[in-house]
């Protein structure tokens, strides 16, 4: 396998480990936006302790349950783009590096542990 392949390969990889770590972050606003609506309810109920009718029913009519993106929930935003995007680009990578490498993963890695390794 020449160079320039083993290079290509490996930012190919390297470009699909930041999509894994975009993923987790997408997780975490899922979680994260989950937790901020709970408690948000939380509030929604002390206002309404507190003699706040009026400003309950305004945060519990438009942010408690509301969509995040139009039509869409946090989960539904996570499911679109691991049944979309991620899931093309991990069928794409390995379909490339099974061509290009017969499936081996991490060569430049592979390569830079047999150059660095400590004898």
């Amino acid at each position: 396998m020449t160079d320039a392949t083993v290079e290509a390969l490996g930012l190919l990889s390297e470009a699909l480990e930041a999509t894994e770590r975009a993923r987790g972050r997408l997780y975490d606003f899922h979680q994260l936006t989950g937790g901020a609506d709970r408690t948000v309810g939380d509030a929604v109920r002390a206002l309404r302790a507190a003699g706040h009718r009026e400003q309950a029913d305004l945060v519990e009519r438009l942010v408690q349950g509301a969509d995040v993106l139009p039509g869409m929930w946090t989960y539904e935003v996570v499911e679109a783009y691991d049944d979309g995007y991620h899931r093309r680009f991990v069928e794409v990578e390995r379909r490339v590096r099974e061509e290009l490498a017969g499936d081996r993963d991490h060569i430049a890695e592979a390569e830079m542990k047999e150059r660095r390794e400590t004898r």
